[in-house]
């Protein structure tokens, strides 16, 4: 069965604490385990301490069969920005803002020019999303109608055929939208007038929504990242706006920064995330231990602190 690890971000130390914990043995430069193997939900890079190890390790599991691997929105960032479309522009602008949201990975790849030019062609190699007989894993939000639309887009292994790069970062395209959607999150447009700070101190109008949540459709209870809540409209959010997910499958995300002790999000939905890589608060590295089961869990999470 399944390992699903959450996002990484550097913290190459927390993850292998994780591993060992998990019974996991580092063999032949291969962490491995007898009868399980791991999934990443994407975001190795960015942010700690440990650029390249973390990288490394998940991806010699990769290529040694020890572990399936997705795209994170971190992941197809890095692609972005190292790419050129034809007119020679960066598919990412390598303006301060973005340039500062990837530092700690770019101190390091520039360092390791080999290093970084086959990392970035590993990257390209991942997939968006996973559809297992037993399980779903996507980065942020499973959406059939953005999943559809990926498809046509890419290759048998699911991940972005090399001529779709330049649409999937050009704003109105389909394929963009279904992107941000399955790697980043389903978000909602404030009303006129309203807007807040995210983490790195960036005004956006628009929430990233606890999307699986059906017990409310109040802006400030669906919101995510939003430390003030004041700054929120009272009303509620049209419940037709919202994706909803089918319960076909227990389905594993990453991406969302949850805080506390690590829990399901509803009978059929985990994050994995729960911010190793926040600086404010006490972060874990998190995985989940899927044993086959329909509905999970919350006894099946296993966590280091950070």
């Amino acid at each position: 069965m399944y390992d699903i690890v959450g996002d990484v971000h550097g913290y190459a130390e927390q993850l292998e604490a994780l591993l060992q914990k998990m019974g996991y043995r580092k063999t032949e430069g291969v962490w491995r385990h007898p009868e399980r193997k791991l999934i990443s939900v994407g975001d190795l890079i960015d942010r700690g301490p440990r650029q390249k190890e973390s990288v490394d390790i998940i991806r010699a599991m990769h290529e040694a069969d020890q572990a399936l691997v997705i795209m994170g929105n971190h992941e197809f960032n890095a692609v972005a920005w190292a790419t050129k479309d034809e007119e020679g522009s960066f598919l990412r602008s390598h303006k301060k803002k973005n340039r500062e949201q990837h530092e700690e990975f770019l101190e390091v790849a520039e360092a390791n020019p080999d290093w970084y030019a086959s990392t970035i062609e590993w990257f390209k190699t991942l997939p968006l999303y996973l559809d297992l007989p037993e399980l779903r894993v996507t980065h942020a939000c499973w959406h059939e109608a953005s999943k559809a639309v990926i498809e046509a887009y890419t290759d048998q292994r699911g991940a972005l055929q090399q001529s779709a790069w330049e649409a999937a970062n050009r704003k109105g395209h389909e394929l963009y939208d279904a992107i941000e959607v399955m790697c980043k999150g389903w978000e909602i447009a404030l009303p006129e007038g309203y807007s807040f700070l995210d983490h790195g101190e960036h005004e956006r109008r628009a929430i990233r929504t606890q999307w699986w949540r059906e017990d409310s459709r109040r802006y400030i209870d669906l919101a995510l990242g939003v430390k003030d809540g004041s700054n929120l409209p009272e009303g509620v959010i049209d419940g037709a706006t919202l994706p909803g997910y089918d319960n076909a499958k227990p389905l594993f995300v990453g991406h969302y920064w949850m805080q506390g002790i690590p829990e399901l999000q509803a009978s059929h939905i985990a994050c994995v995330d729960w911010s190793v890589a926040d600086p404010k608060v006490d972060g874990k590295m998190v995985a989940y231990r899927f044993g086959g089961e329909n509905k999970l869990t919350n006894e099946n999470f296993i966590w280091v602190d950070k």
